[in-house]
């Protein structure tokens, strides 16, 4: 006959507690990943891509880049984008370069569709057209994801999600960093 007497914990509340745990360690290994020393950072990628002005856009070396995924069906980059549009005027007279790169699946409609996107948004920064092979460079899985680009030619910070408040204060000392390397 089993021991009735000891107090029984709830199957459900072990997957719980599990879960929860799980979902710590995640946010824990994600705010980890997304501060990434100067000194030991990997290189970006090069890509080039062409830009909906007709000029063609690549990273450049010695320059502080600000590489930002996003797509104009995607509600938190919608979201981040005014943010975006203040940190690009703020920091492009600094020296910083931002390499807006939409991920809009590639149809006949996409052009018209980004350029209604950045007026109807009030967006005048220059936007990068990539057919996916940015996206597989960078192994962006999820929008919006941004970057920079140090002097050195590596990724010194990288985030996903909307970008906040306080995540736009976290990318301008990033970027006041990055500047500052020799």
């Amino acid at each position: 006959m089993p021991d009735t007497s000891a107090p029984r914990v709830p199957f459900w509340s072990l997957i719980a507690a599990g879960a929860a745990l799980v979902l710590g360690l995640a946010l824990l290994k994600d705010q980890t990943a997304r501060k990434v020393n100067l000194a030991v950072a990997a290189n970006a990628p090069k890509v080039s891509l062409p830009r909906l002005d007709g000029k063609t856009q690549s990273l450049t070396a010695g320059q502080v880049t600000l590489v930002d995924f996003w797509a104009t069906w995607c509600a938190p980059c919608r979201a981040s984008m005014p943010r975006v549009e203040h940190v690009f005027h703020d920091y492009t007279p600094k020296g910083v370069t931002l390499f807006s790169i939409n991920t809009d699946s590639d149809s006949a409609d996409r052009d018209p569709t980004v350029r209604e996107f950045l007026m109807a948004n009030s967006l005048d920064f220059p936007v990068a057209l990539d057919n996916g092979a940015a996206q597989d460079a960078f192994h962006v899985s999820v929008l919006p994801t941004m970057h920079v680009v140090g002097k050195g030619g590596g990724v010194v910070w990288s985030h996903t999600g909307a970008m906040g408040a306080n995540e736009e204060r976290e990318l301008r000392r990033v970027l006041d960093e990055a500047l500052a390397e020799k």
